[in-house]
């Protein structure tokens, strides 16, 4: 069993490390689609460099925030912000925790040949041709992952004020599947959908 512990995204080769995390771990190649989240890109091949692995440490349709400061001197404006002392602060609906340690995540490897940066996001990468992935192995229990890596994983009642506190250019976020979230009814609106049963 696999454990992954957030860290630098080259090895010490220089070789940058691919990965694509998946509940299904019988994929012999990954063929270029268009996202669904993204109908207007070309079809690719997606993968994340291990900086920013942990990002998708998940059920694949958990709605989750992700802040994490990108320099020593962001990481005191963050750890007032955030009243943590952690590096990273994760956060999901409480409804989504007690899965965490029973959902099967399997880890990808790819060769980054084939891979150029995408654009609208650092640390993706995407490739518009066939890949067939180095390895794959079971990641492990999801909590266990954030533990080892010192992550501080937040389970709260509602994303949407977090997800107003990450939304910043004070430090780097990811903000993921928000379609599925509670709705946001701070003000009686219903800014969300309803929740996945």
């Amino acid at each position: 069993m696999l454990t992954i512990a957030a860290g630098s995204a080259q090895r010490d080769d220089g070789a940058v490390e691919l990965f694509h995390f998946s509940h299904d771990p019988g994929i012999r190649q990954f063929v270029p689609h268009v996202p669904r989240t993204n109908p207007e890109h070309e079809p690719a091949v997606w993968a994340v460099d291990a900086e920013r692995a942990p990002l998708y440490w998940f059920q694949r349709d958990c709605p989750r925030v992700t802040a994490w400061p990108r320099s020593d001197a962001e990481q005191v404006a963050f750890r007032d912000a955030f009243t943590t002392t952690a590096r990273r602060v994760h956060a999901i609906e409480l409804e989504w925790l007690p899965s965490m340690s029973t959902t099967v995540l399997y880890r990808y490897r790819f060769d980054a040949a084939p891979f150029r940066p995408w654009q609208d996001a650092v640390g993706q990468w995407i490739s518009d041709s066939l890949v067939q992935p180095i390895d794959v192995e079971p990641v492990g229990d999801l909590l266990d992952l954030h533990v080892v890596a010192r992550i501080e994983l937040r389970a709260v009642p509602s994303l949407w004020p977090i997800r107003d506190l990450a939304v910043s250019d004070r430090w780097d976020f990811s903000i993921v599947r928000m379609m599925n979230a509670r709705p946001d009814d701070r003000n009686g609106d219903d800014a969300g959908a309803d929740h996945p049963t």
